[in-house]
């Protein structure tokens, strides 16, 4: 204090920056200054009046932003830094702080706005100038996003206008000032909320109200607002473009205040009106009104039918009906006019007439008008009402007179008008029952089953009234004829025949014939009675029908009972002998070709000597061979024919006849000696056995094709040896010797095959009382198992490891056909095995036939000697044709000889005790020759 007692203690000075006088919002800046007193380190406080507590020590007391309770007196003191020194308090500086001016939003036009207004909103402050404005909405999120100039919005100084299409009800806006002099911005105006109204709506109405319109009539549209007054209307329609045209005063359309009058021609169905409305205050303008759309109809034309029929009958009922279709009228109201009067005979829809009369006859038309209006359908087209007297049917028969039992007869009651129901008589009783369908119809369709005739009758009823009764139709019925059918040859019939099927109809001409196969048409044997199948077929079995038709009534024969075709594999026949065991030279032997199938065959015989075109034909199923010589000998078969062309079965397996005696019956020398031999493999066939084989030769006989020689093609020929380098299936055959004069040797028979397994076996007839070994042999690779199994006509005999089989004593029941058969290689084909008797049998046999043949020969040369000498040198020369026939010919027997055996081949074994000389066996022969033509 000593420091201020030469000085002034220094006073601070208040400043107030930007001004004592401030805004809420801004920053105050309140400066302590001292000056003076020497002092530099001053530490300062700030006061607020009414407190003692210092609000600031700072030299700038800064207060952002600023309240109104910051108003108030403020004063400063300094104090020097470390010391008790103070300087004086400042003059209190008065701080006042007023709020920010609050802009004021209006909104032209007055709430409401009508939809498609604009809008301009006015933001105004007073007290200030110099403002400009910040315009705001709030967004979705009702946070505040600025509005600035766009296409929807045009700011104008103090105005924001918001275009037409962009006012949306409910929308808030905000403005707020900004200047560049204090106060710099005003607070945020409070919201205005936008109020959108749909403009009004125009009601567009029709006169007159009914739809649709009629052709030919006017239609007037009216249009009215509600709710406002001083309107002025506009119309308008859809171009052919479908956009709106306005539509004014013309000579098609009368405007008149709230009313447009389209003129009559010019109404157009399916046209569409509208009309909106316009004044002066707001709102200035309506929406368009719904749209009209005109419906347009055809006046309707009513439609007259009459019950029961136009041609009516004195004493019915009848009944005339007016029907107005289309229109979309409903109420009509009916009038009846006849004969083209304009008086009105009634005004129902149904307009009845009981007990009709000659004076109700005319024409008649109806019309309609729609109740309560004066709007009227079209006249209908006029119909006539025609009275007659009581009517006669006539009744028509189809067809007309004459039909067979089961036929339908078609009646026809014709009567004049219509609607009628039909009684029908037969020989003048009622037909009963009678269907709705048959009442309901003139026609009448009537099944005939016996035969004789018939008279139909027919009358007409149409409600109560009945016409007279029909003079009658007169039917003749006929029996029926039943067509027949036959087969030809007679069923079965064999693949590759020629079959012809017959229908025969015994009564009617000028048929024409339909076939059926298992109930189908057969079109390829239509109209023909006999259908002729060329080469028939497994495919053609089935049954068979016919029946017949002809050109006229009546027409249809009765279809045949069905016949079964059956259509069998070709039939192959069995060839039998009549002899079993040996035959002596000499005896009769007779072959018989049994057929089980059916009839009508002849029987063609064969033998291995011949060729298939001199195949002999007996015509029965036997064939004779009265005296058996060596030439006889050898291999037979046989085959049935029948039909023109010929049908051939198939050939009967081959019957052996081995004849030995007179010549060498093993003559002929196989190598390898068995039956069976392997494809590729070679053979030797010799005839160098015999005891002269100079001039003898290797044959090879078939069914099929001519007698062959080894140098044929067969092999080569050296001597009397046919050497067969590698054997083909084709080889197999029967094989024989036969030399120059004739003789042969008996044949044996070969069998090549491409199989892997071949049953060695005998190729000449074994001997009772031999044992005979028979093996399965293989195509190499040979098989490491020889087990192999042996059979007898196709039954098992035994199953043998070693794959051989032994028969230690040959007996004649051995006889058979035999194979074998491998597990794994297969089996081989059959091959015959012959039985021979011993021969000490044969030299008792052969001595016992020469004894009984040299006795027999003397006993008939004494009583030839004994005849000739009683009667003289008169001899018999009558003969019969079987005397003619020189030894060993074929001769056909039918009536007589053995009955056929029950075995496939047949062994004449004929052997004499010694060897004979030719000389000897002529002689033999002769002598037999002789014997058999004197019994």
């Amino acid at each position: 204090e000593d420091f201020f007692l030469s000085t002034e203690r220094p006073k601070p000075a208040v400043s107030i920056q930007p001004d004592d006088q401030v805004f809420s919002g801004e920053t105050v800046t309140l400066r302590c200054d001292i000056q003076g007193g020497g002092v530099s380190n001053w530490q300062y406080s700030w006061f607020k009046a009414g407190s003692s507590t210092a609000v600031s020590n700072e030299q700038q007391y800064s207060i952002s932003p600023v309240t109104a309770s910051d108003r108030g007196t403020y004063t400063c003191i300094g104090a020097v830094s470390g010391t008790s020194r103070n300087s004086h308090t400042s003059d209190a500086a008065t701080l006042t702080v007023s709020d920010l001016p609050k802009p004021t939003l209006t909104v032209e036009p007055e709430r409401p706005v009508f939809s498609g207004e604009s809008v301009a909103l006015k933001c105004e402050i007073k007290d200030y100038d110099g403002w400009t404005y910040q315009w705001y909405k709030h967004d979705k999120q009702s946070e505040l996003t600025a509005v600035s100039q766009s296409d929807y919005h045009t700011v104008d100084g103090d105005t924001l206008t918001i275009r037409g299409d962009t006012v949306i009800n409910g929308d808030q806006y905000l403005c707020r000032g900004e200047r560049r002099d204090r106060p710099t911005s005003s607070e945020y105006s409070s919201s205005v909320t936008l109020t959108v109204e749909a403009l009004p709506t125009a009601e567009l109405t029709v006169e007159p109200k009914w739809s649709p319109v009629f052709i030919g009539e006017s239609v007037t549209l009216k249009c009215e607002i509600k709710g406002y007054a001083g309107w002025t209307y506009q119309w308008y329609k859809h171009d052919k473009q479908s956009e709106l045209t306005a539509v004014s005063q013309s000579e098609h359309h009368t405007v008149n205040g709230d009313t447009l009058t389209i003129r009559a021609d010019t109404v157009i169905n399916g046209e569409q009106y509208w009309c909106r409305g316009e004044r002066h205050d707001r709102p200035t303008s309506s929406e368009y009104s719904s749209s009209v759309t005109l419906t347009v109809n055809e006046r309707p034309k009513p439609a007259v039918s009459i019950q029961p029929d136009h041609q009516v009958f004195r004493g019915e009922t009848v009944t005339l009906r007016c029907e107005i279709k289309g229109g979309g009228v409903s109420n009509w109201q009916y009038s009846w006019f006849k004969d083209g009067s304009s008086t009105p005979v009634s005004y129902k829809q149904q307009y009845s007439i009981s007990s009709v009369t000659a004076s109700d006859g005319g024409t008649y038309t109806c019309r309609g008008a729609v109740r309560g209006t004066s709007r009227y359908s079209h006249y209908s087209e006029a119909v006539t009402l025609t009275v007659s007297g009581k009517p006669k049917p006539t009744v028509r028969a189809d067809p007309r007179s004459s039909v067979y039992t089961g036929d339908t007869v078609t009646l026809t009651c014709e009567v004049k008008s219509t609607g009628w129901e039909f009684l029908w008589y037969k020989d003048s009783q009622p037909l009963q029952p009678q269907s709705p369908v048959d009442k309901g119809t003139k026609t009448l369709s009537v099944t005939v089953s016996h035969a004789g005739t018939a008279e139909f009758r027919c009358a007409a009823r149409r409600g109560a009234y009945t016409t007279q009764t029909s003079a009658p139709a007169v039917i003749t019925v006929t029996a029926r004829p039943k067509a027949t059918v036959t087969i030809h040859p007679a069923d079965p019939v064999f693949i590759g025949e020629t079959v012809t099927l017959t229908c025969d109809i015994g009564s009617g001409h000028h048929w024409q014939y339909y076939w059926f196969k298992n109930s189908k048409p057969l079109s390829e044997a239509q109209q023909r009675n006999e259908y002729t199948i060329s080469n028939v077929a497994a495919s053609h079995r089935g049954v068979y029908t016919c029946k017949g038709r002809q050109s006229t009534q009546p027409r249809y024969s009765e279809t045949s009972d069905a016949v079964t075709l059956t259509v069998s594999e070709k039939p192959k026949p069995e060839l039998t002998s009549s002899h079993k065991g040996a035959a002596l030279i000499g005896n009769p032997v007779v072959l018989y070709c049994e057929l089980d199938q059916s009839a009508g065959w002849r029987f063609y015989w064969s033998k291995h000597t011949q060729s298939p075109e001199n195949e002999t034909k007996p015509e029965t199923h036997s064939y004779t061979i009265s005296s058996v010589s060596v030439s006889d000998g050898g291999q037979y078969w046989c085959r049935a024919g029948r039909g023109t062309p010929v049908y051939y079965t198939h050939y009967s397996d081959a019957l052996w006849i081995n004849v030995t005696g007179t010549t060498r019956s093993d003559s002929l020398t196989v190598s390898p000696s068995r039956a069976q031999h392997f494809s590729a493999d070679s053979l030797s066939l010799s005839c160098e056995g015999q005891s002269d084989s100079t001039g003898w030769r290797v044959r090879r006989y078939t069914h099929s094709e001519k007698v062959s020689d080894c140098s044929s093609g067969l092999g080569s020929v050296t001597g009397s040896t046919c050497n067969i380098s590698s054997l083909s299936t084709s080889h197999t055959g029967v094989y024989g010797c036969e030399s120059e004069s004739g003789e042969s040797s008996n044949p044996v028979n070969i069998t090549v095959t491409n199989g892997a397994v071949i049953l060695d076996s005998p190729v000449h007839p074994v001997t009772e009382g031999d044992p005979l070994t028979l093996r399965c042999l293989y195509r190499d690779p040979k098989p490491s198992n020889l087990t192999a199994e042996f059979y007898k006509n196709g039954s098992l005999l035994q199953t043998q490891t070693t794959g051989e089989m032994t028969i230690r004593t040959v007996s004649k029941s051995d006889e058979g056909l035999y194979h074998c058969k491998h597990p794994e290689k297969g089996e081989s084909p059959q091959s015959w095995i012959s039985v021979r008797g011993s021969d000490s049998k044969t030299v008792i046999l052969a001595v016992s036939v020469v004894l009984s043949l040299v006795l027999i020969l003397f006993i008939i040369l004494g009583l030839f000697w004994c005849y000739k000498k009683k009667k003289g040198d008169q001899q018999n020369t009558n003969q019969t044709p079987d005397q003619s026939q020189s030894p060993g010919s074929t001769q056909l027997q039918t009536d007589s000889g053995p009955e056929p055996g029950d075995v496939t081949y047949a062994q004449i074994d004929l052997k004499d005790k010694k060897k004979p000389k030719k000389t000897q066996d002529k002689l033999l022969e002769g002598e037999l020759k002789r014997k058999y033509l004197n019994q």
